[in-house]
């Protein structure tokens, strides 16, 4: 069973992520996304996003930009179907850990 990594937005909301195996199939569902760098003191969100469909791995460029600058950084996942949903979490997160890959880019 992967381990469940809660992650706490500006909100006070706690929101449950699970490690992403890449080369697993992934489905073609909405779903919110973090990349971080995963340490003892926790998780540290380096970004958070959204998509329409994981299985078309729009993140993927995220993450390899984020692997450039933040060596292992990992991607966590959350299903969810709602887009309003899925946008209220990402800047519930955003406001919370000001990922600094987040800075300047449009929603």
């Amino acid at each position: 069973m992967t381990r469940q990594i809660e992650l706490a937005g500006k909100s006070g909301s706690r929101y449950r992520y699970s490690p992403l195996e890449e080369a697993r199939f992934l489905p073609p569902a909405g779903a919110n996304y973090v990349i971080a760098e995963l340490t003892p003191d926790g998780a540290h969100l380096v970004y958070a996003g959204e998509t329409d469909n994981l299985a078309s791995q729009s993140w993927r460029p995220v993450l390899e930009a984020a692997r450039r600058t933040y060596g292992e950084a990992k991607i966590l996942t959350r299903l969810n179907v709602t887009r309003a949903v899925r946008k209220a979490e990402q800047a519930d997160l955003i406001e919370e850990h000001c990922p600094p890959m987040n800075e300047g880019r449009p929603d």
